[in-house]
């Protein structure tokens, strides 16, 4: 069965005071309903827990609070009403709906990653549409995603969808901000994401969203290296979830996917864990690492960082370009203590190897 992971914005999903708009959620499901009628499983991954709260606590518009901590007791608020809106529209479609709550930990530790994809996988095979959102009641203000974007990502990756479509309230990636430029026309379709794509992205989006085109394209970056596709469209469009898992023409922006599709645990690597360390390495070592060999400690320059074996760390060349990331063999202080020589110079103990093959994945920074 092929499964479609479907993010959805705040501005997407709720007026221009914040507060959640009925018919938006229930166009949304309905569409969902429809796609899972020919045969389609789908996640859907929504934002909006923070602007559903704020009316309901008479804190919206000029009343929206700064500080953290009353953002997320509204968050918990919200979330209750934004579940409940649809739980009720997909309930009047005869579809399950299930609550997914996640934080970057779900995805940085790797018996936790492994978990959340058993359980998603499960409520799939039940026939339940899990809805995800980060969880901005607990979520540590130093480690969270920030949108949901990149989640929805990783959570593509994570139940080996098929698409990945981002609803926004835009047609798609547009060759300039269509806002201030009339001629802005929309870009149908890019075999990869490059410098001149995220300069078009600009900056953030609308007010009540957290996003823009450019974790859009970040979002889809991920998605291209797990070997999925991604589509980025309106949300308000007739029909679109539909046209979308189709790959009808013209709905939207299509990001396709790169050929060689990154095995699950290299994409956990590249993408879902976040580098403690960096391990710059001589001109052969890129070089024998690109074509799929390990990192020896003949190959390495220098060490920045403090970190434990076994914790991610960024690979980056003597010209400062990051190129890879990998799991550490040994702490910093013994990599530190090996940079530069041969095995045969080694002291008895000491590993060659600090990064395995199997434990490193070599992406564009």
């Amino acid at each position: 069965m092929r499964t479609v992971v479907v993010k959805v914005g705040t501005s997407s999903i709720t007026n221009d005071e914040g507060a959640i708009a009925p018919e938006a959620i229930a166009k949304l499901c309905a569409e969902i309903a429809d796609v899972r009628t020919s045969g389609v499983s789908v996640v859907l991954v929504t934002s909006g827990a923070i602007a559903a709260g704020l009316p309901e606590l008479g804190l919206g518009g000029a009343q929206r609070p700064r500080d953290a901590s009353t953002l997320q007791a509204v968050s918990t608020v919200g979330q209750l009403m934004l579940m409940e809106r649809y739980r009720s529209e997909l309930a009047g479609h005869g579809v399950i709906a299930g609550q997914v709550l996640l934080v970057p930990y779900d995805f940085i530790v790797r018996a936790q990653y492994l978990h959340a994809r058993q359980t998603l996988v499960r409520l799939l095979e039940l026939g339940v549409v899990p809805i995800i959102n980060e969880n901005d009641a607990i979520a540590d203000d130093e480690i969270r995603w920030g949108d949901n974007d990149r989640i929805a990502a990783l959570v593509a990756n994570l139940v080996g969808a098929d698409r990945l479509v981002l609803l926004t309230d835009t047609d798609g990636l547009q060759t300039s901000d269509p806002r201030v430029d009339q001629r802005a026309s929309l870009i149908e379709e890019i075999q990869q994401i490059d410098q001149q794509h995220e300069q078009m992205a600009g900056g953030a989006g609308s007010a009540r969203g957290s996003g823009g085109m450019t974790s859009k394209l970040a979002a889809a970056k991920i998605a291209a290296w797990s070997g999925i596709e991604t589509v980025i469209a309106n949300a308000s469009r007739p029909q679109v979830v539909a046209d979308a898992t189709a790959g009808t023409a013209g709905v939207g922006t299509v990001v396709r996917a790169r050929p060689h599709r990154l095995s699950a645990r290299k994409s956990w690597i590249a993408f879902a864990v976040v580098a403690q360390g960096t391990v710059t390495v001589d001109v052969g070592a890129r070089n024998a690492l690109e074509a799929g060999k390990s990192l020896l400690a003949a190959g390495v320059s220098a060490v920045t960082g403090t970190f434990d074996a076994g914790a991610p760390v960024a690979l980056i060349d003597t010209n400062g370009e990051p190129f890879a990331k990998g799991l550490a063999r040994l702490d910093s202080v013994e990599i530190s203590r090996s940079a530069g020589r041969r095995s045969t110079e080694l002291s008895d103990g000491s590993a060659a190897v600090i990064i395995h093959a199997d434990d490193l994945v070599t992406v564009p920074g």
